[in-house]
């Protein structure tokens, strides 16, 4: 896996990776929409580089221009709920995409710190040959991305995968890297060390759809 881990450079997205960890800040859910969104956009502008690019003449009202073109079939794909904002930060982008949409969510059969990750939602153009940009805001364990990677098979094989994220453990990204094919690109905005025992992302922010859209039952 080639990992691109984005706060290593000092920008201003170490400033939006700041707000929505702080919890005074997250009290405005739009704002940490936007902020989510922001780094999308961000983490979008950055694997933008690496993909392929075909020269095209454009005509303008006097002349004509040589400009080089992306020529990859994208496919944005969200984890839902969480990954909304993030999907529509790459979408401000990549507008020509195609989308997806799958749920992937924490089951807790008996009600402790034990869960298997559930897949029961997806809608999804064919993948088969296609990019395909993966966004999920949180990587804690690595189960969800590693769940929902065996439920797109049905789809096709992607000729490449990128998995966007804004906040990782490391414990995550190293249970990814032996599911995922050694070619994926995974773009993140920020690492941190730990898992607590409940598999959240140490410090981290909290949850993040919850965040964005509200607690639920």
């Amino acid at each position: 896996m080639i990992i691109h881990q984005l706060n290593t450079t000092n920008s201003i997205l170490n400033t939006f990776i700041s707000e929505i960890r702080d919890e005074s800040i997250q009290q405005d859910s739009m704002r940490f929409r936007r902020n989510i969104e922001r780094i999308g956009e961000i983490l979008g502008y950055e694997l933008s580089k690496t993909l392929n690019y075909t020269k095209n003449i454009i005509q303008t009202p006097l002349g004509k221009k040589e400009v080089s073109l992306i020529n990859n079939d994208i496919v944005l794909c969200s984890i839902l709920r969480a990954g909304l904002p993030l999907h529509q930060g790459l979408q401000n982008y990549f507008d020509k995409a195609e989308n997806a949409y799958i749920s992937a969510y924490r089951h807790h059969p008996n009600n402790d710190a034990e869960f298997e990750i559930v897949v029961e939602y997806f809608a999804s153009p064919s993948l088969e040959n296609k990019t395909l940009l993966l966004a999920d805001p949180m990587l804690a364990t690595g189960n969800s991305l590693v769940a929902v990677l065996e439920a797109l098979k049905k789809n096709g094989t992607p000729k490449e995968i990128h998995l966007v994220c804004v906040i990782g453990a490391s414990e995550g990204i190293e249970y990814i890297k032996k599911h995922f094919p050694k070619n994926t690109h995974l773009w993140i905005a920020a690492v941190d060390d730990t898992l607590n025992d409940k598999g959240y992302i140490i410090p981290g922010l909290g949850d993040a759809g919850d965040l964005a859209f509200g607690e639920k039952l």
